[in-house]
């Protein structure tokens, strides 16, 4: 079977686009291939910023004969059905057979495709790739219709075995395809024929291209770490960057410089950030200090002085865009100093935050109010939890946040250290935006976690008052993301935060602002005084919520499913466990849940739910046959075998542990006693016949069933449990 090498060649890609590139060549290309009856049995793509390569081996040399048959409309059809068959089908009607049917004689259509050789194949599938490639964005160039991320200059297409090669035939807007193509820009231009995908390899890399980008990049990181190394220090990882450096360069040259020491004061994310947007270096670190000391950056050639010159003019440009932070952070710690980060942050009364939430510096008013509130749930002293809400988003208005906005958060803990105020409200700053994602990591600190908080169900709770609600895939406030960070925070931190009483306070103030028409500025007075739930009890008349608390804590559910599926905890055992009292205290959700999986894993539990599902079934049939409800009065004295006395005694037993084990939250517990109805429950069906001709009996039978069900669902909604 031969093999396919297709190379695209062209003027420099975007590296951030090539990844998706060279995924999106070998789908088409394999698909369009696979489709029209060619099968394969490996293919790679790669990337330069010059090309993009694909390596197909075991390639059929044709495609099969295929022979369809279609069955058409009876002999005796009108005459219009017949010939839309025909046109279908491409065959006159003396081609069609007649064959019996159970109605009567029927028209079929044998219609036998030849197969095609590939070349030709390849031909039509390379073209409507290329043609129809899904780029970003496009151009065109010159006086042809077709559409390139940047001008196409070459295609290389060649059908190769160990006894020839053959150049695909193939002209697309007067590019026609050949078995040739070019090196490095620079040091070797000059055109070279190929004839094999192991030959195109070995003579690019002689002519000072790397093909592969996973080996670019770890030629990049291994001269950047030696370099490193031999002066003491060590490259800052940035896979990211990484990956971005090595589709910029065919020939990677490490050069290490040093930073100059008037910037070495700068913060080190100031200086990471500033060299890795701007310049696209990597930093190099002092490990003895934590200062970032020097750059490396990487060539696309080698150079008679080894880089001399080009790592000249870069730091000639980095000491310019080095002198910009460093003014901006001079600026910024004049400010503080002489007016406080609230005093820095006074400017966001002037900046919109949403045109129905208002302004930043309303927002931030209700933050302070809300953190004083949470506060004491998360163990932080309200007063500094409401002083740090005050100053987290000031840094909005500095500038270098204005610069690098990247850096928001991390600056105002600077700031704050800078202006003296507390190592809490300095953490909060940093830490209130996290978690952003899921794998970023849980603030723990009480005043961060409490702003946080309070930051996140402002954001949620004010976007749910104006109906601006996410919508299938569409969260352009991220509030998805703002939930599932709510959801982190509780359960990351083990509080015990009912939500709904919360929501529902909240739900007033929004309803309170928009019918009396108050000041925003007097929106967050309206929180002061409501009481976070801690305990059940605690409910600030939460029977009387409108729609914003029951719908807001909905989609709280919606993505404790989403993140507890993750955990490896099922749809169905969540669904159990939110059917009962409590639901909007995350972490007890959590814990029942986490109690529930692990006792469905047992035999027991396993065998147990088969036993309530037959009790339950056998009870609710009685019920909707009968008319009434058996849901009382089942009397150990009306017992007629030993099997269904112990059941009773059993009974007696688990409803005797279950209901101090849940009051205590102790869930393993509550189901262990729930386990040991197991045997019992499974004697009682094997020896006794629940619908007796004794009515008595039977009455008593089935209200000993639902005694079963009632004590099974005090632990959890067991009908929501599938399988």
């Amino acid at each position: 079977m031969p093999d396919l090498l297709i190379e695209l060649f062209s003027e420099e890609i975007p590296a951030r686009m090539q990844g998706t590139a060279r995924e999106t060549l070998r789908k088409m290309v394999t698909d369009g291939l696979v489709e029209a009856g060619l099968t394969y049995a490996h293919a790679a793509a790669f990337s330069t910023p010059r090309r993009l390569t694909l390596a197909i081996e075991g390639l059929t040399a044709e495609s099969p004969t295929l022979r369809e048959e279609r069955k058409g409309p009876q002999t005796t059809a009108p005459e219009k059905a017949i010939e839309g068959f025909l046109r279908s089908t491409g065959l006159t009607r003396e081609q069609l057979e007649i064959r019996d049917d159970k109605k009567g004689q029927v028209y079929f259509a044998v219609v036998t495709r030849p197969g095609r050789q590939a070349p030709g194949i390849i031909a039509e599938v390379l073209e409507k790739t290329i043609r129809t490639f899904p780029w970003p964005k496009s151009m065109r160039w010159g006086a042809g219709s077709l559409r390139w991320v940047r001008p196409l200059h070459g295609i290389l297409c060649l059908l190769t075995s160990e006894a020839w090669a053959e150049v695909v035939p193939l002209d697309i807007d007067g590019i026609r395809a050949g078995n040739t193509t070019r090196g490095h820009r620079f040091m070797a231009p000059d055109e070279f024929s190929v004839t094999s995908f192991e030959d195109y390899a070995a003579k690019l890399k002689s002519a000072k291209v790397v093909l592969d980008s996973a080996e670019r990049e770890e030629i990049i990181w291994n001269e950047a770490k030696t370099l490193a190394f031999a002066r003491g220090l060590e490259v800052v990882e940035d896979r990211g960057l990484l990956t971005e450096v090595a589709g910029l360069v065919e020939w990677p040259v490490a050069l290490l410089g040093d930073i100059a020491e008037d910037f070495l004061a700068l913060p080190p994310e100031v200086l990471q950030t500033s060299m890795k947007e701007h310049q696209k270096f990597f930093s190099v670190r002092n490990p003895a200090t934590g200062r970032i000391e020097g750059f490396v950056t990487v060539a696309n050639r080698e150079t008679a002085d080894n880089g001399a010159t080009i790592l000249k003019g870069n730091l000639k440009v980095l000491s310019a865009r080095l002198s910009d932070a460093k003014f901006f952070w001079e600026h910024d710690l004049r400010v503080v100093r002489t007016e406080g980060l609230e005093g820095m942050g006074a400017g966001l009364a002037h900046v919109t935050f949403h045109n129905k939430l208002g302004s930043q510096a309303e927002r931030i008013a209700r933050i302070e109010t809300l953190a004083r509130e949470i506060a004491p749930l998360t163990g932080a002293a309200p007063d500094l939890a409401a002083q740090a809400a005050r100053v987290v988003k000031s840094d909005l208005r500095s500038a270098m946040v204005g610069e690098f906005p990247e850096l928001q958060g991390l600056m105002g803990s600077y700031y704050a250290r800078a202006e003296g105020l507390p190592d809490a409200v300095a953490d909060a700053c940093k830490g209130h935006y996290s978690p952003l994602g899921p794998s970023d990591e849980v603030p723990t600190d009480p005043v961060t976690v409490a702003v946080a908080l309070a930051d996140k169900i402002d954001t949620l709770t004010g976007f749910w008052a104006i109906d601006e609600k996410p919508t299938g895939s569409k969260d352009p406030f991220a509030l998805r993301r703002a939930a599932l960070g709510v959801i982190r925070l509780v359960l990351g931190n083990g509080l015990r935060v009912a939500l709904k009483p919360l929501f529902v306070a909240l739900e007033r103030a929004w309803h309170r602002q928009n019918t009396d028409h108050l000041d925003r500025t007097d929106f967050a007075s309206t929180l002061i005084g409501v009481q976070v739930a801690m305990r059940r009890e605690e409910t600030l008349g939460s029977n009387q919520e409108g729609g914003l608390a029951s719908d807001l804590l909905s989609f709280f559910h919606d993505r404790l499913k989403v993140f507890l599926k993750e955990q490896n905890i099922p749809y169905d055992v969540i669904d159990a466990v939110l059917s009962m009292p409590g639901a909007d205290d995350l972490t007890l959700v959590v814990k029942r849940a986490e109690a529930l999986t692990a006792f469905l894993k047992t035999d027991d539990g396993t065998n147990l739910i088969q036993g309530f599902r037959r009790a339950n079934n056998i009870l609710t049939q009685a019920e909707e046959k009968d008319g009434v409800e058996y849901s009382f009065g089942a009397d150990p004295k009306f017992a007629d075998t030993a099997e269904e006395k112990a059941l009773f005694a059993a009974l007696d037993r688990a409803e005797a542990a279950i209901a101090p084990a849940m009051q205590a939250e102790d869930f393993a517990a509550a189901m262990a006693a729930m386990a040991a109805l197991r045997a019992p429950i499974d004697a009682f069906f094997t020896a006794v016949q629940i619908n007796a001709d004794n009515q008595i009996l039977r009455r008593n039978r089935l209200n000993l069933l639902s005694r079963i069900r009632q004590i099974c669902l005090s632990v959890a909604d067991l009908t929501k449990i599938e399988g």
